[in-house]
């Protein structure tokens, strides 16, 4: 997936004035990308828009305008999207309850290696997470993973981990989003 360049991206104040149009514009787009999966695994498939809108958010939040600044955003929310042939995925782990969920956090540590993706014909293939979120004694709430689909779209997403077996099947307009995405 081509990362958003540099001269995508408005100033922050143009970015205010046309804020609603361009919100409403990647809310849909989130939600062609948005997976539940069992009661606490939403899963986000990040593409160019999302990613945009993402630094646009945070240059208009933190009043953002300094050239190096702006790049250092770019670079790091660019990280979100997939290579060639991959999805990128935001994988939010949402538990309401602050005990349930420090608990939950600690005993799932083996998480990052059951979350896939499936394809047609049944292939499972399991999410490449990052590194610098796996703590030593718990999860982090929020992940960020890529799926080497080698081009193909995924038909459903889950997770095998013992505590928390669950697939969710894509519908059809997230089949054909990620297709798209695939193909940029």
């Amino acid at each position: 997936m081509r990362p958003v360049s540099r001269e995508s991206l408005l100033d922050y104040v143009t970015y205010e004035e046309r804020r609603g149009e361009i919100r409403g514009r990647v809310l849909a787009e989130k939600q062609l990308r948005r997976v539940h999966v069992g009661p606490a695994l939403t899963f986000l498939f990040e593409n160019a828009e999302t990613v945009r809108y993402q630094v646009q958010e945070m240059m208009r939040a933190e009043r953002i305008v300094r050239e190096e600044d702006i790049r250092h955003e770019l670079a790091t929310y660019n990280e979100l999207l997939g290579g060639e042939g991959e999805l990128g995925c935001t994988l939010l782990i949402e538990i309401d309850d602050p005990a349930e969920r420090a608990e939950k956090l600690a005993r799932w540590l083996e998480l990052p290696w059951h979350v896939y993706a499936r394809v047609d014909g049944g292939d499972k293939v399991y999410g490449r997470f990052d590194e610098r979120q796996i703590g030593e004694g718990r999860l982090s709430s929020v992940h960020y993973l890529k799926f080497a689909l080698g081009g193909r779209v995924p038909v459903a997403v889950g997770c095998d981990l013992a505590d928390l077996v669950a697939e969710t099947a894509l519908s059809a307009p997230s089949r054909a989003a990620l297709a798209r995405d695939i193909a940029n």
